[in-house]
Parts: C-alpha cells; sequence; structure tokens
C-alpha cells in the first residue's frame, strides 16, 4: 500500500463530540464491542435480510457473517505492517484493490494512516439500517461510541471523502457513487429501542473478559466453579474470534487466479482448519453457558438423514486427511425427529471429532441411522485396521481413562486432547432432544425422539 493513509482520529473526535468520558478499562469496553457487533449482525441484520449496502471499517473487518460478507460491499483501512506480520495478508492487493468474497461480492483495502490508534471502527449503510460504531478513550476512561444521526454519519462520510481524496481520488469517486446509489441518510426512530436492550441481553450470557490475577490469600486460590466456567466461556469467544477473521481474509484470496497451486492447497487447508476449530469452540462454549445457565429446549421437526447426507462430504474430507474412511447407512423413509437444526449440525461434528480422535491410520468410522420404535437411533461404529490373517488391532481407545478438567471438559492422555466431558456432550445431547450412550470401545448411540404430525 501506499500513500499516507487516511487517519480516523478527527472522525472520532466527531462521534465522541458532546458526549461525556467514558468510564470503562480496555477489558470491558472490549466485550462491548463485541456485544454490539453481535447485537448488529445477529439482531438487526441477517432477521431484517439486508441484501444492499456498504461498511467501512479498521483497522479489519469487522462483519464476519458470510451472509451479510456476501451482499455488501466493504473498504478496509488495514495498517501497513499487517503485510508483515501475517504472511497470508502479505498477498492482499495493494491499495484500492479489491478482495473478493466466495459469494461474488468484494471489499478494497486501502492504506491507514501510520500514526492512527488500532481501535476498530465499523460504518455501516444500508436501505434498512446506518450507524457507526468505534471505540474511543485513554485507559481507564474507555467507551463505546454510537451514531445514527443522519447529520453526524453525513459528517463522517464527508470527512472521508475528502481525506480519501487526497490520498486515492478514483477510490473517492468510487465511494461517492456506492453511497448515492443507496438514496439520502435518514433516520430510524426504532433504532435505540431495539439496539440497547438486545446488546444488554447479550452482555449478560457473555463470560467477562479474562484477567490474570495472582492470589493474595488462601481463599482466593480456591477456584469457584462458576469462575472457572465464565473463564472457559472467554476463552471459547476470544479463540473463535481471531479465526473467524484469519477466515474470511483466506476466504478473499481463494478466489484469486494468479496463485500457484501449492498456495491454494494451504490456503484451503486453513479454511477448514479454521472451520473446524471454530465448530470445536463454538460446542465448548455453548457446553459451558449450558453448565452456567440452563436454557429451556426449543426444538423443531428436523430431517436427521437429510443433514446427515449434506454433511457426508466435508465429513469425509477431514476423515480422510488422517487415513480414515467413513461410511454412512441410512434406513429408507425414515421420519422426522424433534430436534433444533441449527446448533445440531456442529453438534454431530462434534461427535465424529470425538469417535475418531485418535484413530490410527486405516481405520474406519460407520454411521447409521435407522429406526427404533418412536425415536431414530443413530450409531457411530469404530472399526479399528486390520492386517489379513491376525486379529484386529486395538486402537488404544477400548479402556483409555479420561480425567476430568474443570466442569465441561476432559483430557485423554492416550491422544493429549481435550475433548468435551460425557456429561456435557450427554447435556448438550439433551438439549438438542438427545439421549447420548457411549460405550469404553468409543462405539457412540444417540436416540432422537420421532416428530408426531402436531409436534
Amino acid at each position: 500500500m501506499s500513500g499516507t493513509g487516511l487517519h480516523f482520529e478527527e472522525l472520532r473526535q466527531r462521534l465522541a463530540a458532546e458526549r461525556p468520558t467514558g468510564r470503562c478499562d480496555e477489558a470491558s469496553v472490549r466485550r462491548l464491542w463485541w456485544a454490539a457487533l453481535e447485537t448488529l449482525q445477529q439482531d438487526l441484520l441477517i432477521p431484517e435480510d439486508v441484501q444492499s449496502g456498504l461498511w467501512l471499517a479498521a483497522p479489519l473487518p469487522a462483519l464476519y457473517e458470510p451472509q451479510l460478507l456476501g451482499c455488501l460491499h466493504g473498504w478496509v483501512w488495514a495498517p501497513e505492517e499487517l503485510g508483515q506480520l501475517l504472511p497470508v495478508a502479505a498477498a492482499l492487493p495493494g491499495t484500492g484493490s479489491a478482495v473478493a468474497h466466495p459469494s461474488g461480492r468484494s471489499y478494497r483495502r486501502l492504506a491507514l494512516h501510520p500514526d492512527d490508534c488500532r481501535d476498530p471502527l465499523l460504518i455501516l449503510i444500508t436501505p434498512q439500517l446506518q450507524l457507526a460504531l468505534a471505540l474511543q478513550g485513554l485507559e481507564g476512561r474507555r467507551q463505546l461510541l454510537i451514531s445514527s444521526d443522519p447529520t453526524t454519519l453525513g459528517d463522517i462520510l464527508a470527512l472521508i471523502g475528502r481525506q480519501l481524496q487526497e490520498q486515492d481520488p478514483a477510490m473517492a469517486d468510487q465511494l461517492q457513487d456506492d453511497l448515492r446509489q443507496l438514496g439520502p441518510l435518514h433516520t430510524d426512530e426504532t433504532l435505540p429501542q431495539r439496539f440497547w436492550p438486545q446488546l444488554a441481553e447479550r452482555l449478560t450470557t457473555m463470560a467477562p473478559s479474562i484477567t490474570l490475577q495472582t492470589p493474595t490469600s488462601s481463599s482466593q486460590r480456591e477456584s469457584d466453579p462458576q469462575d472457572d466456567l465464565g473463564l472457559l466461556e472467554a476463552l471459547s469467544h476470544e479463540v473463535r474470534t481471531p479465526l473467524a477473521t484469519i477466515r474470511t481474509l483466506v476466504r478473499s484470496l481463494v478466489r484469486r487466479r494468479d496463485l500457484p497451486a501449492v498456495v491454494m492447497k494451504r490456503l484451503r487447508q486453513i479454511d477448514v482448519e479454521c472451520s473446524e476449530q471454530i465448530d470445536r469452540f463454538g460446542l465448548i462454549f455453548h457446553a459451558a453457558e449450558l453448565q452456567r445457565q440452563p436454557q429451556p429446549s426449543n426444538l423443531a421437526r428436523t430431517d436427521l438423514a437429510q443433514i446427515l447426507e449434506s454433511l457426508e462430504p466435508a465429513w469425509t474430507n477431514q476423515l480422510e486427511r488422517r487415513g480414515i474412511q467413513l461410511k454412512l447407512n441410512l434406513e429408507a423413509g425414515l421420519p422426522l425427529v424433534l430436534s433444533d437444526p441449527r446448533r445440531l449440525e456442529p453438534m454431530l461434528g462434534g461427535l465424529i471429532d470425538r469417535a475418531s480422535r485418535g484413530l490410527p491410520s486405516g481405520s474406519g468410522l460407520t454411521l447409521l441411522l435407522s429406526a427404533a420404535g418412536a425415536r431414530l437411533k443413530l450409531q457411530m461404529l469404530v472399526n479399528p485396521p486390520s492386517r489379513e490373517g491376525a486379529p484386529p488391532e486395538r486402537t488404544g481407545q477400548e479402556h483409555s481413562q479420561t480425567e476430568q478438567v474443570g466442569a465441561v471438559l476432559s483430557w485423554d492422555p492416550s491422544t493429549g486432547s481435550l475433548q468435551l466431558s460425557q456429561q456435557a456432550t450427554r447435556r448438550l445431547l439433551a438439549s438438542l432432544g438427545g439421549r447420548y450412550r457411549e460405550r469404553e470401545d468409543r462405539n457412540l448411540t444417540v436416540f432422537f425422539p420421532v416428530a408426531t404430525e402436531t409436534g
């Protein structure tokens, strides 16, 4: 990237004008930022089925939901050192170049001013929703800034336009054209009534930020189970967030045609690994959340057979990388079950990982789905590798003893891996309508209730 880059400090000062000084520390204000992004995407944009608009962000893409990245045009001002810190980012196009998203939309990457702070900022303009979000303030006086006032947004966009005109006139004209196509700025009078209560609800379910302190007394050294669960939730959230950003950057590169085949292969591997770990830590987060704050089940009619068929190709590729073969055997004409399809898919992936983790190359995993009275029975059967003329090899897992780590995790000494404990797995599946059984030979069985016509 070339040029002096865009400077956003004046923009933050405009947002903070006539507002009292913040009183948050760094950890608290970051929680506010992530809760605001989740509220914006999950509670406001996706339910509105937004199909057009643009977003401007610094110093990294703030939006991370694929369906939003696929339909909104993005402008990202990133620091020069991004290319030095992340080898993948070094392949990103330079100033003003478009980075393609797999769904066809794109975002443009431009230079951030070298002296600008690295506090996050997001400006969103769509026909339905228009606002600016930013973090601002010194340590101990941090705050989340938000504005949907057309006058303020107009001033901010005009400021960006003037600075961009000095940096890259062609890009400034392009931004003006994009804004012009969206029509005049307007006020949504209902936004404060919708945004702040939903943000507060998300904050009540988010774990407190992680702080490391040295105990000063014996009473402080005793661990509170609720604190442990909060820490686990926070860790899961903090791991998933950068992985989602990395995956977004990687997917923007996969669409390019000028990268060597070996680079494309590695990028796809990174995408798959990020997705698997995002799902894995998502399960850990939900298990801790369910343990700390039980929630009522919200089950619906679900086609379990169709879900298994749709996920089979991804599972096959995942297991083949480790030399494990997957077989899917579905009984014909199976009825629907009662479950939560949105959360069931990652849970099934977690069961695949649980059953196959530590298996040697040459093993097999068979999935059987069949009727069992008023339930459907899903079995995951492990087939260890065998040598001709010799009895089947033991996988070393038949009698392995796992050690409990906190309320929801267990550690398997034979593989050195952390996984959900049987109790946590059973509780998660129960919230999805399933009844879970695991045998010592690692074979799993889950029963799901059949949905009645009125169920």
